[in-house]
């Protein structure tokens, strides 16, 4: 057992040494910032100009262009960041040259201006590059002498992934929506400072393991392994003599040159999508070809270009080696499917549940959901809290500063949740009174106005803000009724009171105090327009209250990871463990039920009328069941299916696979307005139910040839 082995493993926390608890922890930060973040963007982007909380009003179309861009090119600088901390960082100084980049992205986004937006999100893409692929490699690093303890390892590490985006979308969407934006990107900045500064100063836990590397000498290279390639014997003799060895297949200049376009053009068109629809700056407008945008000739173009090049690397290799590289393509292309479709809870979905899902409980409603949010947040809390109880006890003062520096994280972690969950609990519901314009809703065919399913006439309410020109109005002005939540604060009836819109259709309204009543003033001013302040009375103080954050549901997905991970991983270990085409199929068309359900959920619904969060919740149960059916296989099939050479290439074109999902997600999300106002919102979810549905019915149809192509890979 080496010195090295030794020193890692001295003090143990739950069986697992102390170092992965601090990688845990640090992580945990960096997802805590990442979906933090992630859950905001589109959000703010898409808000009104005008409302309680008020975004930059962006088309979905475009809010879904940046965002698909930042999404695919986080999957693209890893592989540079990689290389740069394999051969010159080293993984330790790599972690925190991407934390520092990532804190200065989420401090630049902060100021909420489009430059900052700009810088803050391309640093967050570079950060990331360096941060994302060196966690894991420590990990590998620490256990290469007990290789039988990995699996739990990462099992624990991939705990402290979920806890952040956990928390991270719960708080961080909190903050923004109820607080204000800058405070929502400020606070995963802040965590994500933290956590770097806790990971710098546990070095000596960690000795030499992801130090700078050392070059190689002759003696290590005596010492090292050699790789060799196993192939299931029976396949070996039914192949013939050639297919047992696999021959050296060096990039040619053609390769080279093949890669070189497939990659300018994959950036370019990455940078161009929302270059072009934003800010109305095509770089591929030269090669457009009729009414074909240019970017996507030029795609077309690229996509041919890797497609050759990697079907003549493929091509070259002997029979069983290019068949089961064949049958892992196949995989890695119904990825794209998969990934198409589960991004939507970064992108539509956020603006599903923001606009189209019914938030508001009152009464007992409200109170059970605060009775639920607070076991849902305080339970996992208080675990993770004993994790960090048990390290600083192990560790000591070996690692004081580090442990000191935890324990600031978690003292402001349960400080932010003390506050929401108090804050919830003291919300009380006040009905109030405003005018509004009454409008008649014409049928356009018959030029008469519409008729409910009642038979009685259909209006529009128009309201009258303190800015309204009330002479102007031919319409009846009418009186209407709305429910609002106060926090930690109760006006009784027959005084007035400031509120304002807080949705993007002017359906729900918000109280404002002084502070953001000379906000909303001096917002309408700088824009020139209505500032949407409405001056109302109170006609009764009701009950408990409480408005969902529409970024609350986001935090469904790590927890059904939590609670059902076990039980699908105890399904793959039995007997009944399903073949890996059948998990892929499996997995997109669970995923795809939950689509459906939307589906079903929202058909019929007119304007005005809010969908049941009940459709939503058990959307993203399923989208998490066919997750975990589906992404865990992938990775591994990487592995056993390509030669160890071209590992590094195949990770790549996996990675490349999720980029192309992520990107399609924003930009098919993004269309979510336009497909609402020409079909219907219900419409919308059914491409993301047929899609996945006949993915995964083809995938599973092709089981036989994957099975033939494997040959005898399990």
């Amino acid at each position: 057992m080496s010195t090295e082995k030794s020193t890692i493993f001295d003090s143990k926390v739950l069986g697992h040494p102390s170092g992965l608890f601090v990688l845990f922890f640090t992580e945990m930060w960096e997802r805590f910032s990442f979906y933090g973040m992630r859950v905001l963007l589109i959000n703010f982007l898409t808000m009104a100009a005008i409302g309680y909380n008020p975004g930059w009003e962006w088309t979905a179309e475009n809010a879904g262009a940046l965002f698909g861009t930042y999404a695919m090119l986080l999957y693209v600088t890893p592989i540079i960041g990689g290389i740069i901390a394999d051969k010159v960082t080293g993984y330790r100084v790599a972690v925190v040259i991407g934390a520092i980049i990532m804190t200065l992205g989420h401090a630049a986004m902060a100021f909420e201006t489009e430059f900052s937006l700009y810088l803050g999100l391309a640093l967050l893409v570079i950060g990331t590059g360096f941060f994302k692929p060196t966690m894991t490699s420590i990990i590998s690093e620490m256990y290469k002498d007990v290789p039988e303890k990995k699996d739990g390892a990462y099992t624990i590490f991939y705990m402290g992934v979920n806890a952040g985006a956990f928390f991270g979308m719960l708080l961080c969407g909190y903050i923004a929506e109820k607080v204000g934006w800058s405070y929502g990107f400020g606070l995963a900045g802040v965590f994500m400072l933290l956590g770097t500064l806790q990971f710098w100063l546990s070095k000596p836990l960690f000795g030499e393991i992801g130090g700078k590397p050392k070059k190689s000498t002759d003696a290590d290279l005596a010492h090292a392994p050699v790789e060799t390639e196993v192939i299931d014997d029976t396949a070996a003799v039914a192949g013939g003599e050639d297919d047992v060895e696999d021959k050296p297949n060096p990039f040619t200049l053609l390769d080279k040159v093949l890669t070189v376009i497939s990659v300018i053009i994959g950036i370019g068109y990455a940078l161009n999508d929302p270059m072009s629809k934003i800010a109305g700056i095509d770089l591929f407008s030269w090669c457009r070809v009729g009414d074909l945008d240019g970017q996507y000739v030029a795609v077309l173009f690229g996509l041919a270009a890797f497609l050759i090049l990697v079907g003549s690397r493929i091509a070259r290799y002997s029979r069983i080696v290019r068949d089961r590289m064949i049958a892992f393509i196949i995989f890695a292309f119904f990825t794209v499917f998969f990934w198409m479709s589960f991004e939507q809870g970064a992108s539509s979905l956020i603006i599903v549940a923001r606009d189209y899902i019914q938030r508001e409980l009152i009464g007992g409603a409200a109170l059970t959901f605060n009775v639920v949010n607070a076991i849902l947040t305080l339970v996992p809390l208080g675990i993770i809290t004993y994790v960090l109880f048990l390290l600083a006890k192990k560790t000591g003062k070996k690692i004081l500063g580090s442990n000191l520096v935890l324990i600031v994280c978690f003292a402001g972690v349960w400080a932010v949740v003390g506050w929401m969950l108090i804050r919830d609990f003291n919300t009380v519901a006040h009905e109030v009174t405003y005018k509004a314009e009454q409008i008649a809703v014409m049928d356009e065919e018959t030029n008469t106005q519409k008729k409910d399913d009642k038979g009685e006439l259909v209006f529009e309410y128009k309201t009258i803000t303190d800015q309204t020109d009330v002479t102007a109005i031919t319409n009846p002005i009418v009186e209407k009724t709305t429910v609002i939540g106060i926090a930690n604060k109760t006006i009784p009836a027959g005084q007035e009171l400031h509120m304002i819109t807080e949705s993007n259709d002017g359906s729900t309204f918000a109280y404002i105090g002084d502070e953001r009543l000379a906000e909303a003033i001096k917002r309408g001013e700088e824009l020139g327009v209505n500032n949407g302040v409405i001056t109302t009375t109170v006609a009764e103080v009701k009950e408990d209250w409480v408005r969902i954050p529409a970024s609350w549901f986001s935090i469904l997905n790590s927890f059904f990871i939590i609670a059902f991970a076990s039980i699908i991983s105890k399904w793959w270990d039995s007997k009944y463990n399903p073949s890996a085409s059948m998990k892929y199929g499996l997995g997109l068309i669970i995923m795809a039920i939950g689509f459906g359900l939307l589906a079903w959920g929202s058909y019929g619904i007119t304007d005005g009328v809010k969908i049941s969060m009940v459709w939503l919740i058990f959307a993203y149960l399923f989208h998490t069941l066919g997750e975990l059916c589906l992404s865990p296989v992938g990775l591994s099939y990487v592995s056993k299916l390509v030669p160890a050479r071209m590992i590094a290439f195949m990770f790549g074109m996996w990675y490349l696979a999720i980029a192309i999902g992520n990107k399609l997600a924003a930009v098919a999300g993004g269309q979510i307005e336009n497909i609402k106002e020409e079909y219907s919102l219900s419409t919308f979810f059914l491409i993301f139910t047929i899609i996945p549905i006949v993915a995964g019915i083809l995938v599973i149809l092709s089981g036989r040839l994957l099975k033939k192509l494997m040959h005898g890979v399990k």
